[in-house]
């Protein structure tokens, strides 16, 4: 499986994860075997992770994502741009986050 991050790429939620939000607080959480590191780990994201994931929709391309969150926060958007590529490199690798189809 190539786990690339492109900045063409669409990419969503796996279908098989729950995301919540509970008390402010945002929950990943899989639903299958393989998903993440361990077999029933729970994710939670701070401000930052909630803000990327709103944002990885299946709808917007990765470049246009990093250009939203620049004229979001007030970093550089080289900063920002190494932050939100690991982020979601990390997600993708571990079957959090998928490859979307355009449509």
């Amino acid at each position: 499986m190539n786990t690339e991050v492109k900045m063409d790429s669409i990419y969503a939620p796996s279908e098989d994860v729950v995301v919540r939000e509970i008390e402010g607080e945002v929950i990943i959480v899989p639903l299958v075997a393989g998903v993440g590191n361990m077999e029933d780990e729970i994710f939670t994201l701070n401000e930052t992770g909630r803000a990327i994931l709103a944002k990885l929709d299946g709808k917007s391309r990765l470049k246009d994502v990093l250009e939203s969150l620049s004229e979001e926060f007030e970093s550089p958007a080289g900063e920002i741009d190494r932050d939100v590529i690991g982020f979601v490199g990390e997600l993708f690798k571990r079957n959090i986050l998928v490859e979307a189809s355009e449509g």
